[in-house]
């Protein structure tokens, strides 16, 4: 026989086959549509899958026990096989809410910017720790900032004049160590010369400021004073094991200063040499979504900085001769010193200028007496108000510019947070962040204009910038109108 009926045999019962099987799955589908319609409830509704396997004992068709099982389902303790659907009366459950909409949205606002802020302070607090146990590189590093914005320009000149990068770097570099060691070098000298001439005018003037006080209209009797100098001689010879503490702890303050100046040194040569490559370097740490950012407000934050150091310096200076001319004048002893005091402490804006000037005065009031000191306070005011209102403005200009209340915050910040080189690094550190954020506010404003898409038609009509009255663009349009 041929094997043809037998293929078309097969074929039948494969197409039988596939035909009770849909008829299966259209009767499961019917049966989960009548158990979910008590609900109301279609959007809800379980996909419909192919039945599993009739269990022993139940009926192919229906997967319900069969009349003799269901007395052995009961006996067995009540586990039945499948659960009945509710009744048709039951109540419909109403679904409940997402919880993220349950929320109030000012509450979800407030506890998403809490946790920002929370990881924010945490990240703050550990990178002070760190930079706390750590001080003594952190202001040395800062320390070669600074010096490096101020020689840096010196660097670009000699470079620009024909001598090779190494060249320029090592002259500027050496000259710049030499100066600043010959006039520390100076101030010692000059305190080391005085002390003992400035030892007998103090005395003297203690016992003038003492007579003073005497005669003075505060009813100011010499049994007081002695007393006051009984209690200081008594403090000091009470203090005396604090007071060697305190010297010996002298001893290792000054070699972790010359270690932070060694250390400051090496990376002020480093810096002016390879600054570009170290700035390359630091800006592959950057994720590459925010590089082009960062890129840009480097740049910018470096020329603020620099204009900072080098208008400071600038201040400083001018400071320093006016107020060492008057303190020359009115005979003042160690006016050089004074002067080179005063130079210094003029990098701590506003604090500086206090403590150079109240140093004067008292200096002024133990050697010269009452009206010399009232005259010193002349000058330093005279000069420190000139320098407020005229050469700050002109010399650092808006660049730099940082309002007066963050100033004493971060001078303050940086004074608790490392001493007196925080408070001189606090303010750079500030105009330079001022600096960076400010453009990378821009910045980002602009890639979001960038990335919105060109109105057209008669919204790019309505949103066209109207021309200003008396303009080309407007007489024009008013001679197209006509």
């Amino acid at each position: 026989m041929s094997r043809v009926p037998g293929w078309l045999n097969r074929l039948g019962e494969g197409l039988s086959r596939v035909g009770r099987r849909l008829d299966e799955r259209r009767a499961e589908a019917e049966r989960d549509d009548e158990l979910d319609a008590p609900y109301g409830r279609p959007a809800d509704r379980p996909r419909a899958v192919a039945p599993a396997p009739a269990r022993p004992g139940t009926d192919p068709d229906t997967a319900a026990p069969l009349p003799e099982q269901e007395e052995d389902g009961a006996a067995e303790g009540g586990a039945g096989l499948s659960v009945p659907p509710p009744p048709s009366y039951a109540p419909a459950v109403a679904a409940r809410p997402d919880p993220s909409a349950a929320i109030p949205w000012g509450m979800r606002v407030a506890a998403e910017a809490s946790w920002r802020l929370l990881v924010f302070a945490g990240t703050v607090w550990v990178l002070m720790k760190v930079i706390s146990s750590v001080r003594l590189v952190v202001l040395a590093f800062v320390a070669a900032l600074l010096v490096t914005a101020l020689l840096q320009p010196t660097v670009a000149m000699l470079r620009r004049r024909g001598l090779p990068r190494g060249l320029a770097t090592a002259v500027t570099a050496v000259s710049g160590f030499v100066v600043m060691g010959l006039v520390g070098w100076f101030v010692v000298w000059q305190v080391m010369d005085n002390i003992d001439n400035l030892s007998d005018q103090v005395k003297g003037g203690i016992e003038e400021l003492k007579r003073w006080l005497l005669n003075s209209p505060f009813h100011v009797t010499e049994q007081q004073i002695n007393g006051i100098a009984k209690n200081l001689s008594d403090s000091v010879g009470t203090n005396a094991e604090q007071i060697t503490q305190v010297g010996l702890q002298g001893v290792t303050v000054v070699v972790e200063t010359m270690t932070g100046i060694l250390l400051a040194m090496f990376s002020t040569l480093f810096l002016l040499y390879d600054g570009k490559k170290v700035w390359e370097w630091a800006l592959k740490l950057v994720p590459a979504q925010a590089r082009p950012g960062v890129a840009g407000a480097g740049p910018r934050a470096w020329r603020t900085l620099t204009a900072y150091v080098r208008g400071t310096v600038l201040v400083a200076l001018i400071d320093a001769v006016f107020i060492g001319i008057g303190l020359y004048f009115l005979d003042v002893p160690m006016a050089v010193p004074l002067a080179v005091f005063i130079f210094l402490f003029a990098f701590i804006p506003l604090v500086g200028a206090v403590v150079s000037g109240a140093l004067a005065v008292v200096v002024a009031l133990v050697t010269n007496g009452v009206f010399t000191a009232l005259m010193v306070l002349v000058v330093v005011l005279a000069v420190q108000q000139i320098e407020g209102h005229v050469l700050q403005p002109f010399i650092l200009g808006r660049a730099v510019r940082v309002h007066p209340l963050a100033v004493v915050l971060a001078v303050a910040a940086g004074g608790l947070t490392a001493g007196i080189g925080g408070a001189v690094a606090a303010v750079p550190l500030v105009a330079v962040t001022n600096t960076a954020v400010g453009y990378l506010r821009a910045y980002s404003t602009e890639q979001a204009l960038r990335s919105t898409p060109e109105p057209r038609g008669a919204t790019a009509y309505e949103v066209a910038p109207t021309p200003a009255p008396g303009s080309v663009r407007h007489e024009r349009g008013q001679g197209e109108d006509a």
